[in-house]
């Protein structure tokens, strides 16, 4: 137990920096102190969040820092704590949130105020997510989440944002009512909806079944599993960089950390019977998305399907239930937070200058822009899961892991491997390489300063963790080999039970 509520502080410390945002004038000033405002608030709360990782005891699988204060009708809780499963992507959040500021800071500038405000509310309610140990308080984090997201594309997106962020919102939301609805039936089952205790509960065989489902209706959107994908192609073309960087590199992680928190310790025996049906799924996401990207003409679209398709590894690791694929689906997550936001963030650098995102309007920027191919291919190659860059590490964890259970879901996959390195090379080529043909791209300025402080942390990161992933291993060890062994000693009880009978 800390002296303070640190987890409180890391939460609603953005809230504090958008109330500020909201008191200045709407005048010129206003508008550049927003901007200063909104990035010492998201450096200060990365600061204050490594904290957590000082004093963060690894060798325990508990939950740490833990904050409970009564709060509904004596039942529903404010129930704060972290463990070694969401401690990284609490990290991740507060890691990447002053960098999307950064990536606004010319490209944004009608409504600024507001557009701060939002990403200040979207960082509390997505740590906020990462950090509930309450079921109605998850839920509320996590739902919430979708009305900053739904602005930032609907007010600050492309020409099609309307449409774009009423899919995503319908689609994100129509998946969480189901699973409202399995937050009461357990709640009705074992008189709680504290999180750490329902882990501990035993869930009866039939509300097992609908329960993982209806969890997996809201978590399957959110990731977004195949074929319930299709929202995020649009969402990403249509958002802001910042706000592309933020949905590719965080939101979607909330699908996979549900399924790491609630469908394998509450409903071991579903996740257990249902693993081929996510198996199944995976695989179709990993071959059938990479195809889809190497058709695309916009980048932004190339990407996003490159994102359904690194997902599948990830959901798939998870549900082989063994040590390597859960530990290989939670480092996955954190360097396709790290790889996918960067190559937004390159996206976007490109599109200021050009504002355009068709592969064919570019070519030859190597010859221009030298410092941005390199740091475009560092990202390329980590999105291929190139040796040596973060990419390799989780996809190659995740392999092993489901090789384990079921070698032909794992070779399969692996063609998932060779595809993405089809489509990423090819983007590339197109855009970096070749003679510099066309005259609008014979003015365009490399990397600035303010680029490349965005991007060079990423790149550190990358290939740090591609050679010495032990700092996000070793975080997770503990929390991740718990899980497995209550999942596997679940799974053996039924089956040892099943064979008595």
């Amino acid at each position: 137990m800390t002296s303070w509520p640190i987890l409180t502080v890391v939460t609603f410390l953005p809230i504090a920096g958008a109330v500020f945002i909201a008191l200045l004038r709407d005048d010129e000033a206003g508008v550049r102190n927003a901007r200063w405002v909104a990035l010492w608030t998201t450096l200060i709360t990365f600061a204050v969040s490594l904290i957590l990782v000082w004093r963060f005891d690894a060798s325990s699988g508990d939950f740490q820092f833990l904050e409970k204060y009564p709060w509904l009708g004596g039942t529903i809780t404010y129930s704060m704590g972290v463990d070694g499963i969401s401690l990284p992507f609490v990290i991740l959040t507060t890691a990447l949130m002053p960098i999307t500021i950064l990536a606004s800071w010319t490209s944004v500038q009608r409504r600024v105020r507001e557009y701060m405000i939002a990403f200040l509310v979207l960082e509390t309610l997505m740590i906020g997510a990462f950090c509930a140990l309450d079921l109605v308080l998850f839920y509320l984090f996590f739902e919430g989440g979708l009305i900053p997201m739904f602005l930032i594309i609907g007010v600050w997106g492309g020409p099609r944002r309307v449409y774009a962020s009423f899919k995503f919102f319908l689609y994100t939301f129509l998946g969480s009512v189901l699973m409202l609805l399995a937050i009461m039936a357990l709640y009705w089952n074992a008189g709680t909806t504290d999180i750490p205790t329902l882990m501990h509960t035993a869930v009866p065989r039939s509300l097992q079944t609908w329960a993982w489902f209806a969890f997996l209706a809201s978590f399957a959107v959110k990731m977004p599993m195949w074929p319930v994908h299709t929202w995020l192609p649009d969402a990403h073309v249509e958002a802001p960089t910042a706000g592309s960087v933020i949905l590719a590199a965080i939101l979607l992680k909330m699908g996979g950390y549900g399924f790491l928190r609630f469908s394998l310790p509450m409903f071991p025996l579903a996740s257990h019977e249902f693993a081929p049906l996510i198996f199944s799924l995976s695989v179709i996401a990993i071959i059938y998305t990479s195809l889809v990207a190497l058709m695309q003409e916009d980048i932004k679209k190339l990407i996003a399907y490159s994102s359904v398709a690194h997902m599948g590894f990830v959901t798939m690791g998870i549900f082989a239930g063994t040590t390597q694929g859960v530990a290989g689906g939670v480092f996955q997550m954190i360097s396709h937070g790290i790889v996918s936001g960067a190559l937004f963030l390159c996206v976007g650098i490109v599109y200021d200058r050009m504002h355009t995102r068709e592969i064919a309007a570019y070519g030859g920027l190597v010859n221009r822009m030298p410092l941005y191919a390199l740091v475009f291919m560092v990202f390329t190659m980590a999105n291929v899961g190139l040796p040596g860059t973060s990419g390799f590490v989780g996809e190659f964890m995740t392999l092993i892991g489901t090789f384990k259970v079921s070698i032909p879901t794992a070779a399969l996959a692996t063609t998932g491997v060779i595809l993405s390195a089809a489509y990423a090379l090819w983007l590339y080529r197109k855009v970096v390489f070749g003679a510099l043909v066309k005259p609008s791209l014979a003015s365009i300025k490399d990397l600035t300063f303010r680029e490349s402080l965005m991007l060079m942390p990423l790149v550190a990161l990358t290939i740090l963790f591609g050679f010495y992933p032990k700092p996000v291993l070793d975080m997770s060890a503990t929390s991740v080999q718990q899980l497995v062994n209550n999942y596997n000693t679940a799974v053996t009880a039924v089956k040892a039970a099943s064979l008595a009978h």
